[in-house]
């Protein structure tokens, strides 16, 4: 059974989820401030986060970034706040996804169970696995996958990333010099069934650039093709 954690202020909407999720088959956990929530975090272990922005004794995306220094939990905002700038903000932060209230719960459910499933989805075509953890092939690549703690290790150090950054890397690892269009990444992180923008695939790969690269305004691994989408090159100087 999966573990739902959802921080949330609004007793009645909290509960509403709750029973929902429940009645899903998900075990749900409540916490209405942002010091209960990571005080559960901790201890319950959740595979997603339903998180609002605006809590009593913090600030949602200040919590969601909070978490990203330690957990690559799924995470999901679901907020009252529908400007785009509040949704760019709140996946600058590390959310992987954002579902502006009111929304349908079946809604909610594809989305939960898109990102659940997406976590959980270790196995990559063309990685090895050595020890526990899976590696690119090429044991000398300078960027490298270790699926088990989902980190990246990028030139001898491990990097933490968020799900939708992690699962993006997957592809690309998985697919040296592919082009894809934002259409397809879009669908690769979300599934068929979520809703995300362009701006966000921009945004996810803006982050990575920045852990990945030496220099992230002249990337040499996840390349730009304009007017189309991005490719990764297997190696740094490797023309596109």
């Amino acid at each position: 059974m999966y573990k739902v954690l959802v921080i949330e202020d609004d007793v009645m909407m909290s509960d509403m989820l709750s029973m929902y999720l429940t009645g899903e088959g998900y075990q749900v956990h409540q916490a209405f401030d942002g010091a209960t929530g990571m005080a559960l975090l901790d201890e319950v272990k959740p595979d997603l986060i339903l998180l609002d922005l605006m809590l009593p004794d913090s600030d949602g995306t200040d919590l969601c970034r909070s978490i990203r220094q330690f957990s690559s939990v799924p995470i999901m905002v679901v907020s009252m706040k529908t400007d785009v700038s509040e949704r760019v903000q709140a996946l600058r932060a590390g959310a992987d996804d954002y579902l502006c209230k009111p929304f349908s719960m079946h809604e909610l459910s594809a989305r939960s169970e898109a990102l659940i499933r997406r976590a959980q989805q270790l196995h990559l075509p063309g990685l090895t696995q050595t020890g526990g953890n899976e590696t690119p092939q090429e044991p000398e690549s300078t960027i490298q996958l270790d699926t088990e703690r989902r980190l990246l290790h990028v030139r001898g150090m491990f990097v933490e990333t968020t799900f939708s950054e992690f699962e993006l890397m997957k592809l690309f690892l998985a697919h040296p010099g592919k082009v894809f269009s934002r259409e397809d990444l879009i669908n690769a992180i979300r599934g068929f069934d979520s809703f995300v923008t362009d701006r966000a695939i921009d945004v996810h790969i803006v982050n990575l650039r920045r852990k990945v690269e030496n220099n992230p305004k002249e990337p040499k691994y996840i390349r730009t093709v304009w007017g189309v989408g991005y490719k990764y090159v297997q190696e740094a100087g490797v023309r596109p």
